[in-house]
This record gives C-alpha cells, structure tokens and sequence, in this order.
C-alpha cells in the first residue's frame, strides 16, 4: 500500500537534506499518514481510512461529508 492519502491525496515530497558542510542528498519527505476510523452520518457506518493529519485537521473543521464533497470524493466506494 503506497503512502498517500485516502481523500486528500497528498503523498511523499522531494527534498534536500543538508549537511553542516552544505553536501546536499535527496531526501523524501512522507505525508504525515494515521490509520482513523471515521464515523460517517450520512452512511450509517465507519470508515476505517488512512488520513494525513491536515485532512483530519480541515475534517474537524467541516465535517467528513462536506469535505468529501469538496474534493469530489464518492464516500461510499471507501
């Protein structure tokens, strides 16, 4: 399973670490991702999905239906 949001999208993103010499390497840096069970009013039933935490954070805020019609996200097929 990759590591990328299940209603954002938001995924891994390039980076440079750099050293006290200022040697630069790539360096990926991960989606802050948790494994959330999400109760969902509308379907009667729980989600078990895998959210960044900026997602829960905005999912808080507006509530999991709104959200998931703002990003044009179909609730049911999760």
């Amino acid at each position: 399973m990759s590591r990328v949001c299940e209603l954002s999208g938001t995924r891994a993103n390039n980076g440079m670490a750099v050293s006290h010499s200022h040697i630069r390497t790539k360096k990926l840096q991960q989606a802050n991702l948790q494994k959330r069970r999400l109760w969902w009013e509308e379907g009667k039933k729980w989600l078990n999905i895998r959210v960044s935490t900026s997602t829960l954070k905005t999912i808080q805020k507006k509530g999991l239906d709104s959200y998931a019609k703002s990003q044009g996200i179909d609730l049911k097929k999760l």
